[in-house]
């Protein structure tokens, strides 16, 4: 009987933002609680950030952004997500984003924001719950 793979999630840096610091972190939290995670690295665009998610067949993508560049990078993933057919694939994000414009983004589609500060438990329950859903779904 074959084994389920573990949840495949995407941790992603977008734009001209270099501060990745906090993604490696979410990245290795991800990766201690189990998950297998592909960090893209600094400087993805979003349409990068969506072809390594359906290369890998990702159940998820985290995206970290500290640059203020939150309301036109998230949507374009989304839209990315949705152009490519992949508009099930969990995406959530995190940075320095205020609470009018998290509030906005999860109107849009982004399954959850995490800002600084956020118990890494939280982003990891968050994830095995959001993705295992996804998992459930697509079989």
């Amino acid at each position: 009987m074959p084994t389920e793979r573990p949840l495949r999630v995407i941790v992603a840096k977008a734009g001209l933002d270099g501060h990745d610091r906090g993604a490696k972190v979410i990245a290795r939290a991800l990766r201690d609680a189990g998950m297998e995670v592909i960090y893209t690295g600094l400087f993805q665009t979003p349409e990068q950030i969506v072809a390594t998610a359906i290369q890998e067949d990702a159940d998820g993508i985290g995206l970290s952004i500290l640059s203020g560049a939150h309301m036109t990078l998230f949507p374009a993933v989304l839209d990315a997500l949705q152009a490519q057919g992949a508009g099930d694939v969990v995406f959530f994000g995190g940075g320095t984003i205020p609470a009018d414009d998290a509030a906005d983004l999860k109107k849009r589609g982004v399954r959850e924001i995490f800002t600084p500060g956020a118990p890494l438990a939280n982003i990891v329950s968050f994830v095995e719950r959001e993705c295992g859903k996804r998992r459930q779904l697509v079989g």
